[in-house]
């Protein structure tokens, strides 16, 4: 039915033109050039360099939503920080914020020290290899699992993210959408009849990286480099803008808000979120919602204006959380060196801190980015 030969370093599958490729067959064709071109185009990753049960599961959840180049600064901090289990369980929970600072999606790191400590008490400290048990932990689905089962213990379970999803899908032409979960689930289903018993590491991660690397999310895919090109229903049919197919995302909500940057010498104020919601327990600069003038911003904040020596507006900023947007307006207010917060903001529960012990102590959550102490 199909020949292979080789197109420089990657393993080509030839398919007879009056004989088409069933998709079964299709799927199945794609092992060889695939891992060929793993083998020698793999990018060179610190948790691919000791691909250690702890260090997979650590990268894997902070790869959720995050591009790699974005987590390689934090991964090392983190594993400095927090070198095995058990010290993930026992962290201190403002010391764990500061170390994912900057990482965004919170709750992943909460997850991560919950999925801990229950290790240290079910599973004997031990991360469990098994996917069924993977997945009681908090914090991992069928992706996490099916990536840490695969990579750090060689299990043949599929690991399909969004990327393993865009280049499926093109390969096959499959105009289902996406955003569906039974479109995943029957994905993970054929994956998992196919994928070699004894490389599936190296499967997986060979199809996420040419869903980093060649077909990639945005913009037009590098089908001249990929390993799969002969076999790609879409690149033969210039179906790229078509597919992935993704239904529209419901529209966000819109929030105005007006931050303070409130400095007293070489101190600043923050807050600490509710418990629940959006952000859940971490620390913010003080906000109100609204966007506020520069004549409103004593009253706002409950100083006379004697109280505050200067008032400095800062730029605009945007903040998009998944179904929430934040529109932004800053102002730097300066308190003269006598003046507290007593009886200030007393819905954020604001105090003060010293503009270092901020830098090393307390995280501030992206979504402040813009407004950043000096």
């Amino acid at each position: 039915m199909y020949s292979t030969s080789h197109f420089y370093d990657k393993l080509q599958v030839l398919e007879s033109e009056d004989k088409p490729l069933k998709r079964a067959e299709r799927l199945a064709a794609i092992e060889r050039p695939l891992l060929a071109w793993y083998a020698s185009r793999a990018r060179a990753l610190p948790w691919r360099d000791k691909p250690e049960p702890y260090r997979v599961w650590i990268s894997e959840i902070m790869l959720q939503q995050t591009r790699v180049e974005a987590v390689k600064p934090y991964f090392e901090r983190f594993m400095t920080a927090f070198p095995g289990i058990r010290e993930l369980a026992e962290a201190d929970d403002d010391h764990l914020m500061k170390m994912w600072e900057g990482l965004g999606y919170y709750n992943r790191a909460r997850n991560l020290k919950a999925a801990a400590r229950m290790m240290m008490e079910e599973y004997g400290g031990c991360l469990p290899s098994a996917y069924d048990e993977l997945l009681k932990l908090p914090g991992i689905g069928s992706y996490t699992a099916g990536a840490i089962a695969s990579i750090a213990f060689g299990l043949p379970m599929p690991a399909v993210d969004g990327n393993v999803l865009r280049v499926i899908s093109r390969l096959l032409g499959d105009r289902e959408d996406i955003r569906k979960a039974s479109v995943k689930a029957r994905m993970e289903e054929e994956l998992k009849g196919i994928m070699p018993k004894d490389e599936a590491s190296s499967y997986n991660q060979g199809l996420i990286e040419v869903g980093a690397l060649v077909c990639i999310p945005v913009g037009e895919p590098k089908c001249a480099e990929c390993p799969l090109s002969s076999l790609c229903l879409t690149g033969k049919n210039g179906w790229w803008k078509e597919i992935p197919y993704k239904s529209p995302k419901k529209a966000r909500k819109i929030e105005e808000k007006t931050v303070f940057i409130i400095e007293r010498g070489d101190e600043v104020a923050i807050g600490k979120r509710p418990s629940t919601g959006l952000l859940a327990s971490l620390y913010e600069l003080p906000n109100v919602e609204g966007i506020l003038k520069a004549g409103e911003i004593c009253k706002a904040l409950g100083f006379q204006e004697e109280q505050v020596a200067k008032i400095e507006a800062l730029p605009k900023a945007k903040h998009i959380f998944s179904h929430v947007e934040w529109h932004m307006i800053g102002y730097r207010v300066v308190l003269g060196a006598e003046e507290d917060l007593s009886g200030k903001l007393k819905s954020q529960a604001c105090f003060m801190v010293e503009k270092e012990l901020l830098k090393s102590s307390y995280a501030l959550p992206n979504a402040f980015r813009a407004y950043r102490v000096g």
